[in-house]
């Protein structure tokens, strides 16, 4: 192991012999007592040297025998180290690709503050290189989160749909002015490969049993139909419900964005549960989608370009963190924001009895605090419970619980 310590985190001296890591709420950790020498040790911690000579460093400047693993447990245990020789084989290989590596510099010290085991951040960025996910939709919304999904180091995106580029299909981050006219699947396709880091690595069949379709880690429905955005159809997603693949809506209605929900087949709720639930909360439900889905077409929708970009940013946010082995907050509900107040807030979408995907049978999920959740609040106008995220953070006994696991001497900080 090659400590190092954190370099994301900022650090700093909140007294004589208290250092706090960090500027922000979620990640600020303080930890002390540390005397002088300890202090001017964390210097050393930066990756370039083993723990022997680490260990040698230490006996130069009088550190007591042992101080040097006491401390490095200590800092590992509270998140705030990372190993510079970590991450396995598939770490070592992706070090061995230097240009890509600064590529990803900055997603990679982003990883390190939602990991906590040393080695961790280039572990996690290796898995994603062997990942593969599909877009369906080419459109602002679509096309952008096809590239940012690349350019955060997935290592296959696929991008499907249908048609030629329209000059309304073009935005900063999708689909080039260039575009236009060329076959949109195509154009996505080409903006996909702008944005990764590298070329994808070459997938190999081991057996006959892989040589078909390896399917998707996740499928995301960016549609460039309103309809489709605001009333999913449950049959455009059947065949992911029937194979088990996860996979996440996201789009732009009107003035509004939606993100979600994540569909995680058999355990989450899906479009059919939202369907169900919207029926019963409106029998005239099925006459105004049908409507929507068969009146005179527009020749474009309302889809503001900034509003379209912010959902595509949301969007492949979720999409990495569930990626990385995390269940964001779009699990079970749709985060939306409309214009012009721009105020986000969380509408659950709870599994349904009569809906056949089975996620009712499962009964409730067990709910998991972490930065994306929210204050329940109340609202009107049949929505339900909503979270807000305005206001983050756990709550404070999953904080104290938190705290309690964290090493002795070390705490969140209160800024």
């Amino acid at each position: 192991m090659h400590p190092m310590v954190k370099p994301a985190l900022r650090r700093g001296w909140r007294d004589l012999n208290t250092v706090q890591f960090g500027m922000t709420p979620a990640h600020a950790l303080t930890v002390g007592p540390v005397d002088t020498a300890t202090g001017s040790f964390l210097d050393l911690l930066d990756g370039t040297r083993g723990l022997e000579l680490l260990r040698e460093e230490a006996r130069r400047i009088d550190l007591p025998e042992g101080h040097t693993d006491r401390l490095v447990r200590r800092l590992s245990r509270a998140g705030l180290l990372d190993d510079s020789r970590g991450g396995g084989p598939a770490g070592e290989a992706l070090r061995g690709k230097p240009e890509v590596i600064e590529r990803l510099r900055p997603d990679l010290a982003s990883l390190s503050l939602t990991t906590s085991e040393p080695g961790d951040p280039l572990r996690r960025m290796a898995a994603r290189r062997g990942m593969r996910v599909q877009v369906r939709g080419a459109g602002r919304v679509g096309a952008a989160v096809a590239a940012l999904l690349s350019g955060a180091g997935v290592g296959e995106v696929l991008v499907r749909d249908v048609g030629r580029v329209e000059p309304w299909d073009v935005s900063p981050g999708g689909l080039p002015p260039e575009s236009v006219g060329e076959r949109r699947e195509e154009a996505a396709r080409r903006a996909v490969r702008r944005a990764a880091p590298d070329r994808p690595p070459r997938r190999t069949a081991r057996s006959p049993l892989e040589e078909g379709d390896p399917g998707y880690s996740l499928v995301v429905l960016a549609p460039r139909d309103d309809v489709a955005v605001h009333a999913p159809d449950p049959a455009a997603a059947q065949t992911l419900l029937d194979s088990g693949t996860p996979h996440l809506y996201a789009g732009v209605v009107e003035a509004t964005g939606v993100a979600g929900p994540l569909v995680l087949p058999g355990e989450t709720s899906c479009a059919g549960c939202l369907q169900q639930d919207r029926v019963d909360r409106d029998p005239t439900w099925p006459r105004l989608v049908a409507q929507w889905r068969s009146g005179h077409r527009r020749r474009t929708g309302a889809c503001d370009v900034t509003l379209a970009t912010t959902v595509a940013g949301l969007a492949a946010a979720h999409a990495l963190a569930f990626l990385d082995g995390r269940v964001p907050s779009t699990a079970g509900a749709r985060w939306e924001v409309s214009l012009p107040g721009l105020h986000w807030h969380a509408r659950s979408v709870w599994p349904h009895a009569a809906c056949p995907c089975g996620a009712a049978g499962r009964g409730p999920r067990e709910e998991t605090s972490g930065p994306d959740e929210g204050k329940r609040e109340h609202t009107t106008g049949g929505g339900g419970s909503r979270a807000t995220m305005a206001v983050q953070g756990p709550p404070d006994q999953c904080r104290r619980q938190a705290d309690a696991e964290r090493p002795a001497g070390t705490w969140r900080a209160h800024v």
